[in-house]
């Protein structure tokens, strides 16, 4: 997938600039939105899609399954899900680990010099 733009400070992006950048339609883009439990994109107040940089990631990921590696949607969505998952995981790990570095950090402080 050819992408048409560099990476960005920008914080979010209309549907029209994700749809550009990844070279497809926004129609499409709403149809993985409403198929793909996992895409959950912000809206304004005018109800407009805004696009984070994760949620383009998520697309791109979506994109590189069904439109190049060539899966049908339902065993992209299978591996989006597990995808989902595995990051969950890694997350709560990653949260495991911060508690138990401040509990030794406090067993630490409490040695005497």
């Amino acid at each position: 997938m050819e992408t048409t733009y560099e990476k960005s400070t920008k914080l979010y992006y209309t549907i029209g600039e994700v749809a550009e950048m990844m070279n497809v339609t926004t129609s499409l883009i709403r149809f993985w939105e409403s198929e793909f439990d996992m895409l959950h994109f912000q809206k304004n107040k005018k109800g407009d899609r805004r696009f984070t940089q994760e949620d383009i990631e998520d697309l791109k990921a979506i994109y590189h399954l069904v439109k190049e590696k060539g899966y049908k949607l339902e065993a992209a969505k299978e591996i989006m899900r597990q995808r989902s998952k595995e990051v969950k995981q890694k997350i709560e790990t990653l949260q495991s680990l911060y508690r138990l570095k401040d509990f030794l950090q406090m067993l630490k402080n409490e040695l005497p010099l």
